[in-house]
């Protein structure tokens, strides 16, 4: 028999759901987008958008419904939490950047630096939505979901199942493309995870550091900086995408490895 840890996460994603989907068909037919077709990183970016915009209106219902606070969920402004969210940031560019100069050592990739002055007007645009989604995602997953099932549950337990729902929400958007990046989503995750129980309980560190996974990437793709010169490789990415294929997957386990000897062991919140 499941425990209410399991009533509540469903609730919770029923509740999110109910609420944006009119919103989501009406957006869908203004971007002329169908359920099977391939989205535009514009048409993901402002579904995306208006999904994350409404969550402060379930979480309102659900700190007065479970009587909890967001300092509880890890999310608190304490001194330090700038440091941490900059040292996550600085990391994470770090283990982009480890990975990047080995994909060029093995000639796996090619650059087009003649386009990156198109930088320039990308970074702090990307940066804000890169936080804003880190911030998000971190409060739900790393934060909500998890607490709900470390109440019920072993510490290991709680990581992995958040970090498996973490992992199969993404399929909403693009079945075919996530589908071989579960199993590096599920460790991101888990990597996540572990960075907030070394942070002492704060989230500050997990938002830098997904927050600079996905704007390193995202300046990247934006600025048409790199190409692969294998489409389906089990190296750099199946369909390009990084966390399907060795590469990403070495890229969380290197940050893991970061944070285990910078920070060593970490308590259960």
């Amino acid at each position: 028999m499941f425990d209410t840890s399991w009533l509540k996460v469903f609730t919770f994603f029923v509740v999110w759901a109910v609420i944006w989907l009119p919103i989501a068909i009406v957006i869908s037919r203004f971007l002329d987008w169908q359920p099977g077709k391939i989205l535009t990183p514009q048409q993901k970016l402002i579904l995306l958008g208006s999904l994350y915009l409404l969550s402060p209106i379930v979480f309102l219902w659900k700190i007065e419904s479970e009587r909890f606070s967001f300092a509880s969920l890890g999310f608190s402004f304490q001194p330090n939490l700038l440091v941490s969210m900059l040292s996550g940031l600085a990391l994470s560019l770090i283990s982009l950047i480890i990975i990047f100069v080995l994909e060029s050592i093995f000639d796996l990739v090619s650059w087009h630096w003649e386009r990156s002055k198109q930088l320039f007007s990308l970074i702090l645009p990307i940066l804000a939505l890169s936080l804003f989604i880190s911030v998000i995602e971190e409060v739900i997953f790393r934060g909500y979901i998890f607490n709900t099932f470390v109440e019920d549950y072993p510490c290991w337990f709680a990581a992995t199942i958040s970090s498996l729902i973490f992992a199969s929400l993404h399929l909403i958007w693009e079945r075919k493309e996530t589908l071989p990046q579960i199993p590096g989503l599920w460790l991101m995750g888990m990597i996540l995870v572990g960075a907030r129980l070394i942070d002492d309980g704060n989230i500050s560190l997990a938002i830098g550091l997904h927050g600079g996974w996905i704007w390193g990437l995202t300046c990247i793709d934006s600025a048409g900086l790199l190409s692969y010169k294998q489409q389906h490789s089990w190296l750099t990415g199946i369909n390009r995408q990084p966390l399907a294929g060795i590469a990403g997957i070495s890229c969380l386990i290197i940050t893991g490895l970061a944070l285990w000897l910078v920070y060593g062991y970490g308590g259960v919140v």
